[in-house]
């Protein structure tokens, strides 16, 4: 009997190898290649079909009507709504919610829209109970539990759903490969099929992904590469606030931000998630630093608090929690060059507060006036929000949407904004005096 030829896929990238070797070739991962079976060289042939070639002038672009989940900051991280034949792929940590936020939206959608949820983790009965917990209405919301794609895809053809939910897709598996449910191979061929079936029926899918320990995505990182849209939630499962955040979209904004909070029945949006990341203080206390964040088309303004500490050990700890760690070692070689603050000696805590991630280097100010003012015990001026980026040559460089971020801190009560010069505003804004600073010594000139 012939022995079934094997393929070795690489877990990171998805990327495959005719032998096992200890790097991946394609992305350099090492240990990362797993042994599969390999697919008949005929398998994809009914799928590859010729189109002719077209110019794109003669191409006719029309805008792709949106449906709204009836949830308003789910669909603001979508960019507007669900478009019809696209693939959203949703992950995170176990137990954040994930399931409970897709069973409200089916369950509004349902109202206007044929829907089916596929739950391949759960049976029917669970997921019932779930939505007798939530008090939800499900009357017109189709269920299916099964777990072979095949199947699934037959009732999805049948049925016609607008809006179908595969919950999980690492529970799938095709009939047409040997390997078992959740590897490399299924989730990658799983995946592909499921792309393909709602390009051609205009079938919007969500599809729900496991992610690792390290927090991404499980399985190949070619499944974010072919669907349309990545979201992730974030979180600290023990907090009742939960955040989701598009990494890609191709119908919207990227890193557009969606605020929940956890109820008894269910996921609640958060008209002013400002107020979740700014701690209530009944008076001034050092190490506090309020800034005002762009996360896609939406302001906020999040408490920066800094903790500036003699270091009882020969290397002291620099340590950052929502903010890039690798910034803080250049921000205070920043603040001793130019300001002439040396923290050498100094154990650095830098702390986003409401567990919210911030990547932009518009916090940089913000990190600096809260280190500063921890150093000296000495609290800022009541009412002073900030934001810029630092350069290594004392520069304080403009941070993107300015005025919306100054608006935000006007609506929310603010009366002072330390801003980068360039961000300044050409008509005055009602109760904001603006400090606007072109260099990290002149914005420390101006606390002292």
């Amino acid at each position: 009997m012939a022995k079934a030829r094997s393929t070795y896929i690489c877990s990171e990238c998805g990327g495959t190898s005719a032998k096992w070797l200890g790097k991946c070739p394609h992305c350099g991962a090492w240990n990362a290649l797993t042994e599969s079976a390999a697919a008949p060289a005929h398998r994809f042939a009914p799928l590859a079909g010729s189109t002719p070639v077209q110019d794109l002038a003669d191409i006719e672009a029309r805008e792709l009507p949106r449906q709204p989940t009836g949830i308003g900051e789910f669909d603001r991280v979508l960019g507007g709504g669900l478009v019809p034949g696209s693939v959203v792929l949703i992950g995170g940590d176990p137990g954040i919610g994930k399931s409970t936020l897709l069973l409200q939206a089916l369950v509004s959608l349902a109202r206007v829209v044929p829907v089916l949820y596929v739950t391949g983790e759960e049976s029917a009965e669970q997921v019932a109970l779930r939505a007798r917990r939530l008090d939800l209405p499900t009357q017109g919301t189709k269920l299916l539990a099964e777990i072979r794609l095949e199947a699934i895809m037959d009732v999805i053809a049948a049925q016609k759903p607008a809006v179908a939910v595969i919950d999980s897709i690492q529970t799938l598996y095709s009939s047409g490969l040997s390997a078992a449910p959740g590897s490399v191979s299924q989730v990658r061929e799983c995946a592909a099929q499921l792309t393909r079936l709602a390009k051609q029926t205009g079938v919007t899918l969500v599809l729900i992904g496991h992610v690792t320990k390290d927090g991404t995505l499980a399985g190949p990182r070619v499944l974010e590469h072919i669907v349309d849209t990545v979201l992730y939630f974030e979180g600290d499962t023990h907090s009742s606030y939960r955040l989701i955040r598009a990494f890609k979209n191709r119908y919207g904004a990227v890193n557009e931000l969606g605020v929940f909070a956890m109820t008894d029945r269910g996921l609640r949006g958060v008209n002013n998630p400002s107020a979740l990341f700014l701690s209530q203080h009944d008076q001034n206390v050092a190490g506090s630093c309020i800034m005002a964040t762009q996360e896609g088309s939406r302001p906020l303004l999040v408490e920066i608090q800094a903790l500036v500490d003699a270091a009882h050990v020969p290397h002291p700890r620099r340590l950052t929690v929502g903010l890039e760690s690798t910034r803080l070692a250049m921000l205070l070689a920043v603040l001793h060059r130019h300001a002439g603050v040396a923290t050498f000696d100094q154990d650095v805590f830098v702390n986003a507060v409401g567990g919210v991630k911030i990547t932009e280097p518009a916090a940089d100010l913000p990190v600096l006036l809260a280190i500063l003012s921890s150093l000296r015990d000495r609290p800022l001026p009541r009412g002073l929000v900030a934001f810029g980026e630092v350069g290594l040559a004392g520069e304080i460089r403009p941070a993107v949407r300015g005025q919306e971020r100054l608006k935000e801190a006007a609506k929310l009560g603010f009366g002072m904004a330390l801003i980068p010069k360039a961000n300044a505003p050409r008509q005055p804004i009602e109760g904001l005096e603006i400090v606007p600073v072109d260099r990290i010594e002149s914005a420390m000139e101006r606390l002292r």
